[in-house]
């Protein structure tokens, strides 16, 4: 008995301490960019978060970079958003509160999604990955040049992708289908790059939110059920992405032809 309160104890502890080190990881990355305005210095932070991948030998270096490339590319859009957020044109106070709003997401992000392994979450955690991403490189987009923009696009498409199958278990093929779906994410990076439109949130002028960031999310949702559906029946029914795919459709063609002029940043 005293050894089984023992291990109650160690386990309590240990998860305060998780919830500890991750509320002040988000703290930390707000109060550098805040202070120091440094984006390369809170990305290193990031990165030293993860120190985990690399405690290991060397050959399982690459195969846990790819299991956390989702986790990897949150935290760093956490980041690049926080520093775009302190660049806008508007009150110190209202940058100060959308900051700390975008920090409690975050960090609800690395107590409560994160930590997850059903597949519902994981796809969650994808499509969030997706999302963040796209608008990261995006709000970045005006200081660089269309390959590294490509680049960033098909590694946020192959690692969510990636992420999703592995919650399927597929082994056959889920390298091939991540690296096509990285393509597909890359193509439509590169002709948003060419027309970048942004919009911007209704009473918070801080944040601009990349049209592309919500037409690769909905790609991405139909392309889920399409896969769930293959899975599970050995073929795609039209019954399982049928609503997906007129849902995605419809959200498309109202930004494309109703709000394709709100601003361009490019």
């Amino acid at each position: 008995m005293d050894f089984l309160k023992t291990i109650n104890r160690r386990s309590f502890l240990s998860e305060v301490i998780y919830i500890v080190l991750n509320v002040g990881l988000a703290l930390a990355l707000l109060f550098i960019i805040r202070t120091t305005g440094s984006l390369l210095f809170a990305l290193m932070i990031v990165l030293l978060s993860m120190w985990r991948i690399f405690a290991v030998r060397t050959r399982f270096w690459f195969a846990n970079i790819q299991a956390n490339l989702v986790s990897m590319i949150v935290s760093a859009s956490f980041v690049v958003l926080l520093y775009s957020i302190s660049l806008a044109e508007c009150g110190a106070f209202q940058i100060f509160i959308i900051q700390i709003v975008t920090t409690l997401l975050y960090t609800a992000w690395l107590l409560f999604l994160k930590p997850q392994s059903k597949r519902v979450y994981v796809v969650a955690q994808a499509g969030v990955a997706l999302f963040m991403g796209t608008a990261a490189i995006y709000s970045a987009s005006y200081i660089l040049a269309a390959s590294p923009v490509v680049l960033l696009m098909w590694l946020v498409g192959y690692a969510t992708a990636r992420h999703v199958l592995s919650s399927y278990d597929e082994e056959n093929h889920s390298t091939f289908l991540s690296i096509v779906w990285g393509f597909m994410v890359a193509e439509v990076g590169w002709l948003a790059y060419h027309w970048t439109i942004a919009y911007r949130i209704p009473f918070i002028e801080a944040i601009l939110l990349p049209q592309v960031s919500i037409i690769v999310l909905c790609l991405g949702f139909v392309a889920y059920k399409s896969y769930d559906s293959f899975h599970h029946y050995e073929k795609i029914r039209m019954n399982d992405i049928f609503l997906p795919l007129i849902f995605s459709i419809g959200i498309i063609c109202v930004l494309m032809l109703a709000f394709n002029g709100v601003l361009r940043l490019i």
